[in-house]
């Protein structure tokens, strides 16, 4: 009976031992059914150590938290007993019916798999099972808001956009970024510069927050209807309380990674009224006045003087085109010279536009320049408003008078005297000088010693040609010069060829930059926005004065398709574009 019970013990013992041999892993979930704003835990449980650990996939998840390790190490009756887990916290996308994966990793060479765990996600639970994570309270505590100053302006009224980051008390940022800059497609847009971030305290939703001003920007909507402002989106690295305290009884802080976004909003533009609408309107809307002014009244012929006309106040400065100025014929006018001294704040664009005209007489007199009329829509009487300048004067003093007209108002042309060619046929040959040519040999001819001296005269042609070529194949800067000119005039050619046509230029002219970025830079189409080039172009140590010059042709582009152009500000955006490509591919790398 003894010699039975030894047996049994030694068995006992035997089996214990080979089941503690045998290799475990396993997955084992929090539950397996929660609501959608629940979190599921999930741990990789094995019982020795292994390499090359795969998880599943989680495609109908969010990952909030891990992969966290943890091993331990125990002793029980002799027995060593090992453990090691991988745990990850997920969010659930979505509800339904879900599968978790198998997850994959290699023990002393062989590979194990765990089995696949079946999820059920319900719609939310008032009261959720599972304690709020780091991320859980970082998302319940910033918040990104866009505050839109109006949400049905006039066309062409100025809106402002002010994007807001609210903070929590006891929850900190310790930095941010923006992940997706927002495009503003339909409107004319420009972005305030924010000098600093002031933290300023506020109630929100009820609670003690701050916040902080990260971004302004000034629209003007170029279309009626609805239109969509895209949402910014922001990385941040949000401090949470931890729940544990240093030895000084301090809150210690967790860093955890969130993005946040301030959501889309639609606003709704008016069209400007049709009744009372004055002809000569030309898009102009806000509050402004309006003056024709010359620099002098009385000079003498062949003298200039300057007219301006000159537009300034509040509204859409660079968006409508000023009056022209009508003068006698007798008055030779040059192209206007365009000015803008133009400021851009919150409440819109203010300051002045003109036009200044190069005006010479040929003829002694007094020529009136008629009055000259500006309409807008103003935006405080919601009506239009027109401003008549004064009639001018302009009195030449000295220089010839003008041709004197007959009563049809013709110039009467002035008689002259007619006199009789009495030799008119004497170019009549009436007798010949023949000579008579005797034919003389080729090889001893002029021609047959010069053609014999030609290859010993190409010979040193040659030798200096080729000297000069490879003296300027060495000539790095200037061949890197001359290529930068050549693939300007490559890039524009096509705008060049549509310099009377407005719409057509600017299209080529956009479709010129992008091709030329596309070729240099590697931008593709949907990469082509005003933030990447500068950035990139920053990246390859382009002079900033030469960024800015390239961002302001786009940025014409752009504004041409809604505002009316001079065939001067064409010409000059052309050789604009034409001078900053060459420029800046000379000082590429």
């Amino acid at each position: 009976m003894k010699l039975i019970k030894n047996i049994s013990v030694l068995i006992l013992i035997l089996v214990t031992s080979i089941a503690s041999s045998q290799v475990k892993f396993e997955a084992k979930v929090s539950k397996n059914k929660l609501g959608i704003n629940e979190r599921l835990r999930i741990d990789f449980k094995m019982n020795q150590d292994g390499d090359n650990f795969v998880p599943p996939s989680f495609n109908d998840f969010t990952i909030v938290g891990g992969p966290n390790t943890s091993v331990s190490n125990s002793y029980a009756n002799g027995i060593k007993t090992y453990n090691k887990t991988y745990s990850y916290f997920l969010a659930p996308k979505k509800r339904g019916n879900f599968t978790i994966k198998q997850a994959k990793i290699e023990i002393d060479g062989e590979t194990y798999k765990t089995f696949p765990i079946k999820i059920s996600v319900t719609a939310a639970v008032d009261r959720p099972n599972a304690p709020p994570t780091a991320s859980d309270v970082a998302s319940d505590k910033i918040h990104l808001i866009a505050e839109v100053s109006k949400g049905n302006p006039y066309l062409n009224e100025a809106i402002t956009v002010v994007y807001k980051l609210y903070v929590a008390r006891e929850t900190g940022v310790n930095s941010w970024g923006e992940k997706d800059s927002p495009r503003y497609n339909d409107f004319w847009n420009q972005n305030i510069e924010i000098k600093g971030y002031p933290i300023q305290k506020t109630q929100f939703k009820g609670e003690d927050y701050r916040y902080v001003v990260v971004r302004k920007t000034v629209l003007y909507p170029q279309k009626t209807g609805k239109l969509k402002i895209e949402p910014l989106v922001m990385d941040i690295m949000v401090e949470v309380p931890s729940g544990r305290q240093d030895i000084f009884g301090r809150q210690l802080m967790t860093k955890v990674p969130q993005t946040v976004t301030a959501g889309s909003r639609t606003i709704n533009v008016k069209p400007l009224p049709l009744d009372g609408r004055p002809a000569d309107f030309t898009g102009a809307v806000g509050d402004f006045s309006f003056k024709v002014n010359t620099n002098k009244t009385q000079l003498n012929a062949t003298e200039s003087l300057e007219a301006k006309i000159e537009v300034s106040g509040k509204g859409n400065l660079k968006l409508f085109e000023l009056p022209k100025l009508s003068t006698p014929s007798s008055l030779e006018v040059y192209e206007p010279e365009h000015a803008e001294n133009v400021r851009t704040n919150l409440s819109g664009m203010q300051g002045r536009i003109s036009d200044k005209y190069t005006i010479v007489p040929q003829y002694r007199g007094k020529y009136p320049i008629p009055a000259v009329s500006f309409s807008y829509f103003d935006l405080k009487t919601e009506s239009y408003k027109r401003i008549t300048s004064d009639e001018i004067i302009v009195d030449v003093l000295e220089g010839p008078m003008a041709a004197t007209k007959s009563d049809d108002n013709s110039v009467a042309p002035s008689k002259q005297t007619v006199r009789p060619n009495t030799n008119a046929f004497a170019f009549i040959k009436t007798s010949s000088n023949w000579k008579n040519i005797t034919s003389r040999p080729f090889f001893k001819s002029s021609a047959f010693w010069g053609l014999l001296l030609v290859p010993f005269l190409i010979i040193p042609l040659a030798i200096f040609v080729r000297r000069n070529r490879d003296k300027r194949n060495a000539d790095v800067k200037g061949n890197r010069i001359r290529k930068a000119d050549r693939l300007a005039k490559k890039y524009l050619s096509e705008a060049k060829k549509n310099l009377g046509n407005k719409e057509s230029f600017y299209e080529s002219l956009e479709r010129a930059l992008h091709n030329y970025l596309k070729a240099k830079l590697n931008i593709e189409t949907s990469d082509f926005n005003k933030e990447k080039i500068e950035s990139l172009l920053s990246e390859r140590k382009i002079d900033p004065s030469r960024i800015s010059d390239f961002i302001s042709i786009l940025e014409n582009c752009e504004l041409a398709r809604y505002t009316p152009i001079t065939s001067v500000t064409i010409q000059n955006d052309y050789d604009k574009a034409a001078k900053t490509i060459s420029l800046i591919d000379k000082q590429l790398r």
